[in-house]
């Protein structure tokens, strides 16, 4: 054991030497290799050191020679530093001392408001400037959400409809619930119950009247209202507020059309009510409510279709548009631009400032070519020819049931209607266009009057001047000899034999008023012979007729600013066609249907040697003032719409043929009595009913100014359209009025 513990031990020394043997050597490299690592080390940092200083003698060269070059700028930047620091300091001492007090108020404002006023509407004036529609200031009591508190709501609308109530005043009440002991619904409610019951209000469906009353109360923190009748009253107001989009860029309009009187108590009672407001505003004045009811049109509230139509055209709820006619068409004028207040509250509510932001700019207006003198003669003539055409109907019905006449009915006895259009010739302007039955325009929101326009079986509404379509009958025949002779067809030397029958197509055969015989075209023209046209349109074709209508202003809009249709041409617009057809279409049968505006333009085409026009309502559109014209539609300078292409001898041999009319022809008993040489021609087209009648001219014959055409929905007898073309010339020659009229040879 001991000799054991003594080789261990002499084993653990030997290792202990080579031990540190091993980390002698170690520490002796380590040391080496510092020595060498510190040599590098400073041969490096010598090399360095010598590149440092060349480095630096050049930069010093550089920097002296950059900073002879940055001097001046250094010294003009430094100057504008001083400048800008010195109008900072001006506008720093405006702020803090001159406006401290206005700034500091405004520093604390939390929300701004941009309040939209109303824009004044441009007027219309007829072509001698007397007003049609015209401006009257009146007053509106409104409620401004700016200055009313959320909780404040509905006390103000309590005072408000209490100080109303003591005047007798009316206010806009226009929820559909009434309460008579308790509440029902009005009649005719359904559609506004609809919208209260939808989802954007109430949310439930199939409610009562209570229900309704009280859901609403709930909606608007009324139901602490006892009084059933007050509760209704301020529910149908908040109702009409939501409707209308009452907010802070949105006033709401309280009552409308307020008397001067009321407008001083309200003034009086709501001083401590800052949210009550007087608004004058300029309302619509129609000041002849009969003389152009279907042109002049209506203005009326924004529908809610509308609004999403025209809101981002800067339209609001509570804004008015032309609903049809002129004040439709010419919106975009007469409309004129609202004006901006922008209104600024801090953050506990109050008022801190109000800026008129834009200024408010009026409508334009609009002169329209109207002859006031000449419509009424017209209005007043049409009226008392469609009468005399019925009562000339009732009494042929009377003889021919007393002598037991094949025929006994269908003889003008069913004639209601009517209309007719004078143009100027110098640029196809409407002198006078009347619709009959007629309407006065100014009674439109008449709820009763209304009630009788929508529902009359006349309906008096319709502009049968420009939107009726009648079929013309032999007043087409200008046109079917136009078109024959211009592709030579024919000549106006060419005769045709008639025999009173023509059936040369067995399925559509042409019956003649007379066995002409023998006759040439201005012949036939002035006989109104239906033998000699149904063969001359046989030659022509359907194709070449109906586009030489076109060109004549036949079966195509005439460019009316206002609502017109377009008619109907046989042939082109026809869903099937037969050869036949052809015959009938030429006699101003078949399948054409024309307005009478387009009747007017067509004769004047003919009279103005085939170049056609756009026809037309406004004469010119001034600025508000009246001194600056924003457009003009100048008589010597007319828009030509077509040129028909039509040589000047072919038009001179049709208006011989038309003046032949009025000489020996269908109008000469009638028309041809007038004291003036001029060219016309009649028309009588079959149709459900009494045949209609038509008559067209141009006057005077040698240098024609004007063109008629006048249409009587089942007149039966030619005669009654040409006695209201006599008295318009005489109205546009003579300077007749309506009241002269009615004393004519001829007037009815």
């Amino acid at each position: 054991m001991d000799s054991s513990k003594k080789n261990r031990k002499k084993k653990i020394k030997m290792q202990n030497q080579l031990v540190d043997s091993l980390v002698s050597k170690a520490k002796s490299k380590s040391k080496q290799a510092r020595v060498e690592k510190d040599s590098a080390f400073d041969k490096i940092s010598a090399i360095n050191s010598r590149s440092t200083i060349n480095s630096i003698n050049n930069s010093s060269k550089k920097k002296a020679e950059k900073r002879d070059r940055i001097a001046p700028r250094a010294l003009l930047c430094l100057a504008l530093v001083i400048v800008i620091f010195v109008l900072f300091a001006v506008r720093l001492f405006d702020w803090q001392i001159v406006h401290g007090e206005e700034y500091k108020k405004l520093s604390v404002a939390s929300t701004s408001y941009t309040v939209s006023s109303q824009a004044t509407r441009g007027e219309i004036l007829d072509v001698k400037g007397n007003g049609l529609a015209v401006n009257k200031t009146t007053y509106q009591v409104v409620i401004n959400r700016i200055y009313l508190n959320d909780d404040k709501m509905n006390d103000v609308i309590v005072e408000l409809i209490g100080i109303m109530e003591k005047c007798g005043a009316k206010y806009i009440d226009e929820l559909p619930i009434s309460y008579d002991g308790g509440y029902v619904f009005d009649e005719g409610s359904a559609g506004d119950v609809e919208y209260i019951e939808s989802e954007s209000m109430l949310n439930r469906q199939n409610l009562s009247a209570e229900e309704i009353i009280k859901g609403l109360a709930e909606r608007y923190k009324a139901d602490n209202i006892t009084d059933p009748e007050q509760l209704r009253a301020v529910v149908s107001v908040r109702y009409n507020m939501e409707k209308r989009g009452f907010s802070y860029e949105q006033v709401y309009v309280f009552a409308d059309e307020v008397s001067s009187d009321v407008v001083a108590i309200v003034s009086e009672s709501t001083q401590t009510i800052p949210a009550v407001e007087i608004q004058t505003v300029n309302e619509r004045e129609i000041k002849n409510g009969t003389l152009i009811p279907h042109i002049l049109g209506v203005v009326g509230s924004l529908s809610e279709e509308e609004y999403e139509k025209y809101k981002d055209s800067g339209y609001q709820l509570n804004d008015t548009i032309g609903k049809f006619g002129i004040e439709e068409a010419m919106e975009s004028y007469l409309r004129g631009e609202a004006g901006e207040k922008t209104i600024t509250k801090d953050a506990d509510g109050n008022i801190v400032s109000e800026k008129e932001t834009v200024k408010a700019k009026p409508g334009d207006t609009v002169y329209l070519t109207i002859d006031p003198n000449v419509q009424a003669v017209t209005n007043y003539s049409l009226a008392q020819n469609v009468e005399g055409a019925r009562k000339a109907g009732e009494a042929a019905v009377r003889d021919a049931k007393a002598t037991k006449a094949k025929q006994q009915s269908l003889l003008g006895e069913d004639c209601i209607a009517g209309a007719a259009v004078m143009l100027d010739l110098r640029d196809f302007s409407v002198i006078a266009a009347s619709s009959y039955p007629s309407y006065d325009v100014s009674k439109f929101y008449d709820a009763d009057y209304s009630k009788y326009l929508f529902t009359d079986e006349s309906i008096p509404m319709f502009n049968r001047a420009f939107n009726g379509a009648f079929a013309p009958g032999s007043s087409f025949k200008p046109c079917t000899a136009l078109a024959a002779l211009q592709e030579g067809v024919i000549t106006e030397n060419t005769s045709i034999d008639c025999t009173g029958v023509y059936d040369y197509y067995k399925d559509d055969v042409v019956n003649c008023m007379h066995v002409h015989g023998v006759v040439d075209m201005i012949e036939a023209m002035a006989g109104s012979c239906n033998y000699y046209f149904a063969e001359v349109g046989r030659r022509v074709g359907i194709t070449t007729m109906y586009l030489y209508a076109e060109k004549l202003g036949l079966g195509v809009k005439t460019g009316l600013e206002v609502s017109e249709d377009a008619g109907f041409l046989a042939g082109r617009d026809s869903t099937e066609w037969y050869e036949g057809n052809t015959v009938q279409a030429a006699i101003g049968q078949s399948d054409n249907t024309f307005t009478p505006v387009q009747l007017a333009t067509y004769v004047a085409t003919i009279a103005n040697n085939g170049v056609r026009y756009k026809t037309h309502l406004v004469r010119k559109i001034v600025n508000y003032e009246r001194d600056e014209t924003v457009l003009y539609n100048d008589p010597k300078k007319p828009t030509v719409v077509a040129k028909t292409g039509i040589s000047q001898a072919n038009i001179n041999k049709v208006k011989k043929s038309m003046r032949e009319v009025l000489r020996s022809g269908t109008a000469e008993d009638t028309a041809g009595k007038y004291p003036m040489e001029y060219a016309g021609k009649t028309g009588t087209a079959e149709n459900a009913g009494s045949d209609h009648v038509a008559f067209i001219c141009f006057a005077p014959y040698d240098k024609p100014q004007i063109a008629i055409a006048v249409v009587l929905e089942h007149g039966a007898k030619s005669r009654f359209a040409q006695y209201t073309a006599m008295d318009m010339m005489d109205a546009y020659f003579n300077g007749k009025t309506a009241a002269q009229v009615k004393k004519s040879r001829w007037g009815q």
